[in-house]
């Protein structure tokens, strides 16, 4: 539980001001929004599965001290990430259109768009390092279920947030939120 409980907190704060946020916000003006929340949902529990698998291997082979002071100081890269923000490519400006996509479901659409953009992302990485020191499952269900709220949360509401937070606001609530869970981390590997 304890593993499920990190892992939704920390990626649902990394996926706030994401691209992949963008992405939703741009899918919801074209499809409805149930078909694009299933796709956001399938792309991610694909993804932060391999996500898990890639950090349990890790998390095996180094000791837990190391691993620990790692995982802090990619905390403190994922606040300086936030920080600088995150814009939509024209490649995935138009995948989120659908221009050039022909007429495939919203599902799909959505599914293959998120996937793409979701690989060697923030929250891709977050979850391998979450994995090194959690358990696999409760950090696979918290992960997938945390980016899944999150870009529910913009498909949702995210024009009424829009005009009550600037984007900075919530980028600098982020980043805070990863600088403090990267202290945590490097007190605990230092400690061990």
């Amino acid at each position: 539980m304890d593993a499920f409980l990190i892992s939704f907190g920390v990626i649902f704060v990394a996926e706030l001001g994401d691209k992949s946020q963008l992405m939703a916000l741009t899918f919801a003006a074209r499809y409805p929004a149930l078909p694009v929340l299933v796709g956001v949902a399938l792309a991610t529990a694909v993804v932060h599965a391999v996500s898990v698998v890639v950090g349990a291997a890790v998390a095996v082979n180094l000791p837990t001290r190391a691993i620990n002071v790692a995982a802090g100081l990619a905390f403190f890269g994922f606040a300086a990430w936030t920080l600088r923000g995150d814009t939509l490519d024209e490649d995935e400006e138009a995948r989120a259109a659908g221009r050039g996509r022909g007429q495939r479901s919203a599902v799909v659409a959505a599914s293959t768009a998120f996937f793409l953009a979701e690989l060697g992302d923030k929250t891709m990485l977050a979850t391998v390092t979450l994995a090194t020191s959690h358990g696999p499952w409760g950090t696979w269900a918290g992960s997938t279920l945390g980016m899944v709220a999150a870009d529910a949360l913009a498909i949702l509401a995210g024009q009424r947030l829009a005009r009550r937070f600037s984007a900075r606001t919530v980028r600098v609530a982020a980043a805070c939120a990863f600088v403090v869970f990267g202290l945590v981390l490097v007190a605990s590997g230092l400690r061990d």
